[in-house]
């Protein structure tokens, strides 16, 4: 039986705190950290393997963790201070895995483009990328000034799409030439149109703008406003609430138009 590693000092320990706790560590080892049942499983039955996993006896998922012993990859005991000490949550479900950093391909010609500008809070960003995911989004690009998409607290919020949807940082330059062919939309407050009246079946990308300062302006350069109407004295609604109503709306218009 394999003991349990107990070292703070270990070095797969100071690995794991290290990318649950700094974007430049991602960044440098090209790997992320997946913490919990529901994700680590899901990533599992998509196909994607870690490069080990860690887990506590006493809180992890043994259901879970039959499945994980397949031989791709490394299960490691470890004791709850270590769980604890590298969770990123309060109340840690005794299993975490570390993955190379996703590398996904762009679709050559898409039709449903999301463009995130400065989105920094992680639960919008995350809760904005399940969107994506329900609504048949091809592609989120993030551009300049957003958070880091593998922040912990963004891969619990997007509860899996990281791996479903193609997710890739791009400048506005780059941004302008891979949507060149594409009807450009950006939710504002102030829109000249309402975004039911737009035709979703249609080639499009929409852009979704920072929760306090909305788009800026290489945003504003190349896309026509639309907005969500709003009952009287109530300014403006959350990003991920907003890119939900949107996203959701062009699905409806898409499968309509297909039945």
């Amino acid at each position: 039986m394999v003991e349990p590693i107990t070292s703070l000092q270990n070095s797969k320990v100071k690995l794991v705190y290290s990318l649950q706790n700094g974007a430049r560590s991602r960044r440098k080892e090209r790997k992320i950290v997946l913490e919990g049942t529901r994700l680590v499983g899901d990533a599992f039955e998509q196909g994607h393997r870690a490069d080990f996993y860690f887990y506590a006896s006493a809180s992890v998922d043994y259901e879970l963790l039959a499945k994980l012993q397949d031989g791709s990859a490394p299960l490691i005991p470890v004791n709850d201070e270590v769980m604890q000490h590298v969770s990123d949550t309060q109340t840690p479900q005794g299993i975490i895995g570390v993955y190379p950093l996703p590398t996904p391909s762009l679709p050559r010609q898409p039709s449903r483009v999301l463009i995130l500008d400065g989105v920094s809070e992680p639960g919008n960003m995350g809760t904005i990328l399940r969107s994506a995911g329900g609504s048949g989004v091809e592609v989120v690009i993030l551009a300049p000034k957003c958070v880091d998409p593998y922040n912990p607290k963004v891969l619990r919020a997007g509860m899996g799409a990281h791996f479903r949807i193609p997710l890739i940082e791009a400048t506005w330059k780059e941004i302008r030439a891979y949507c060149d062919d594409l009807n450009m939309y950006a939710a504002a407050s102030d829109g000249d149109v309402i975004y039911s009246d737009v035709d979703w079946t249609a080639r499009w990308a929409l852009i979704i703008g920072n929760e306090a300062h909305g788009i800026g302006d290489s945003a504003d350069d190349i896309a026509q406003r639309i907005r969500i109407p709003m009952a009287q004295a109530t300014e403006s609604i959350n990003a991920a609430v907003a890119t939900g109503v949107i996203l959701f709306e062009a699905q409806r218009q898409r499968l309509q138009k297909k039945s």
